[in-house]
Formats: C-alpha cells, sequence, structure tokens
C-alpha cells in the first residue's frame, strides 16, 4: 500500500513530464507507424506481382530488422544527427518488416480459383486487385500493421537516447535516480499506450473486412 502511495504521489509531482513525454511518445509511434505503412503496402503489393524481387526486398527489411535497437539509433545520429527525425527513420525501419511480409502473404495467399472466377467474369488486373485481392488478404495486413504498431511503441522508448523525447525520458531518469516509482510512471503508460493502438486496430480490422472472412 505504501509502494502504491508513492507511486500516485510520483505521478502527481511529475504530471507534466510524464505528460509532455506521452505526447511526443504518442507523436513518434504514430507517425513512425503512418509513414511504414505509406512504404510497406504499395511495396507488398508490387512485390506480390514481381514474386522474383519479393524474398530481396522482404529480406532487406528483416536484416534492418535484426539490428539492436539501440545499436541502430546510434548508427543513424552520425548521418541524421540527434532528434525526433533519427528516432523516427530507426522506427519505421523498424516497422516495415511486419507490415510488407504480411501484405505479400495475404495477396498471394488468395485463391487462384477466385481470381480465375473474377478474370472469367471479365475483370481487368486491376479490379481483380482491388475486388478480390485486397479485401481477402485484409485481415492479414491489418495483423502486420497491428504487430509492428505494438513493437514500435515498444522501441520509441529508446528514442530519449537521440534527444527526441518521449516516455522513455521518465523511464531513464528514473533508472538514473533509483526511483522505481518514476520508471513505473513511464513503462506502465507504454504499455497502456500498445494495449490500446492493438485494440484500436482490432475494431479498425472488424470493420473494414469483409463478412465472412474474418480470421
Amino acid at each position: 500500500m505504501e509502494a502504491f502511495q508513492v507511486f500516485l504521489d510520483t505521478i502527481l509531482t511529475r504530471q507534466d513530464l510524464i505528460l509532455k513525454s506521452t505526447l511526443e511518445h504518442l507523436y513518434l509511434s504514430f507517425l513512425a507507424i503512418l509513414i511504414a505503412v505509406g512504404i510497406s503496402l504499395p511495396l507488398g503489393i508490387y512485390i506480390s506481382k514481381k514474386r522474383k524481387v519479393a524474398e530481396f526486398y522482404i529480406g532487406i527489411t528483416a536484416v534492418l530488422q535484426t539490428i539492436p535497437s539501440l545499436a541502430l539509433f546510434g548508427f543513424l545520429v552520425p548521418v541524421l544527427g540527434i532528434g525526433a527525425v533519427t528516432a523516427l527513420v530507426a522506427l519505421i525501419i523498424y516497422a516495415l518488416l511486419p507490415i510488407l511480409r504480411n501484405t505479400y502473404t495475404g495477396i498471394t495467399g488468395v485463391d487462384e480459383g477466385i481470381i480465375e472466377a473474377g478474370e472469367g467474369m471479365g475483370m481487368t488486373k486491376r479490379q481483380i486487385l482491388w475486388k478480390i485481392q485486397l479485401p481477402l488478404s485484409l485481415p492479414f495486413m491489418m495483423a502486420g500493421i497491428r504487430t509492428a504498431t505494438v513493437l514500435t511503441v515498444g522501441v520509441a522508448t529508446l528514442a530519449t537516447f537521440v534527444g527526441a523525447g518521449g516516455l522513455g525520458d521518465v523511464i531513464w531518469r528514473g533508472l538514473q535516480s533509483w526511483n522505481n516509482s518514476l520508471v513505473l510512471a513511464g513503462a506502465i503508460p507504454v504499455a497502456l499506450m500498445a494495449l490500446l493502438f492493438d485494440y484500436i486496430l482490432k475494431l479498425v480490422e472488424k470493420k473494414v473486412t469483409p463478412k465472412g472472412i474474418n480470421l
């Protein structure tokens, strides 16, 4: 009970810092995911039509994701300097693979019989893509976006080491001062933010996925 009271006191005394850091974290995470989706979805559609180069593009994003997150931030600093841009680039890189791979897998996994039926009805390749392949692959694509979102929200805590702010600032200050309550004051909002984003995206997935194909 005493520990909980100390935690509440920490939140009340550091509420300005926590609110500011939460907004910074939200901004970095949301913008990174938005840009990653804007890159990965079109690229995923493209490589689903050019399967010979699919493994090349997926392989590049996979290799980039194997780089330890802190090391990636460090590699980008000499090139981009410190600040939000460096953090955004690193977060975008980490978000690419789940979205790209799931988009490719979803589109290429559509039953060939359904595609042939569309062709038999006189549909063009563009119509088949927009009216058959994309709707049927939506659950896979949304699963990739949800995975990337949770990953990005967590990795964004490292943005503090390149001067981009976020809830990592709160966690780092807590670690430096051996203040577990301050660490929790930064870590709990990160976890809640990841869960909230995942839940919202799950609702969006159910809303946009045609009835009868929900996974």
